[in-house]
């Protein structure tokens, strides 16, 4: 696939297992955003992450693939007044961070961002995530102004809900890909 792809990982880091690690490893080229502390994140320090490997994108805009908190971390990048553009993004499995079950270890994350993104978008959500209701993502894909997949019964959409290299995803992934070149 010919995108430039900068993955965007959640809270805890994706795993081996997770479709994000194993679509690293079929495109050597894409990069994971590196971050300090996976454990205790902190949003402006992730913020401030998620900009420098904007900024050493050396292939052009880049497209974001995102995983849960990272969902949120791209929607508040994109309130951050950074100067920098990106392609598009694909946000998988948005956590709900306003949930009241949602884990502490995230620091200053809430309330989650509900403006317009300036790119387009795609959420992807399943329909029993424990970190987020179908109507909590909705809300989401309207307030960010990104289309809206529901792909059934799929847990959190990681490698823990036997995702492994969810080749779906990727279908979506190349699909999305294909519609942002096509753009004037």
């Amino acid at each position: 696939m010919e995108c430039n792809v900068l993955v965007v990982a959640g809270l805890w880091n994706s795993g081996p297992t997770h479709w994000q690690s194993l679509w690293e490893q079929q495109f050597p080229a894409w990069q994971r955003v590196a971050h300090r502390d996976w454990i205790n994140p902190a949003r402006a320090e992730w913020v401030d992450e998620l900009d420098g490997a904007i900024a050493a994108s050396n292939a052009g805009p880049p497209i974001l693939v995102a995983h849960s908190l990272g969902c949120a971390l791209v929607a508040s990048w994109a309130a951050s007044a950074s100067p920098l553009r990106i392609a598009g993004a694909l946000l998988v499995a948005p956590s709900d961070i306003d949930a009241p079950h949602y884990p502490s270890d995230a620091s200053g994350f809430q309330p989650m961002p509900m403006h317009r993104l300036p790119f387009p978008s795609m959420v992807v959500a399943s329909s029993d995530d424990p970190w987020v209701t179908l109507e909590r993502a909705r809300a989401f894909a309207d307030a960010w102004g990104s289309s809206y997949v529901e792909i059934g019964a799929a847990g959190h959409i990681n490698g823990d809900s036997g995702h492994g290299a969810w080749p779906e995803g990727l279908a979506m992934l190349t699909a999305f890909c294909e519609t942002l070149r096509a753009r004037p």
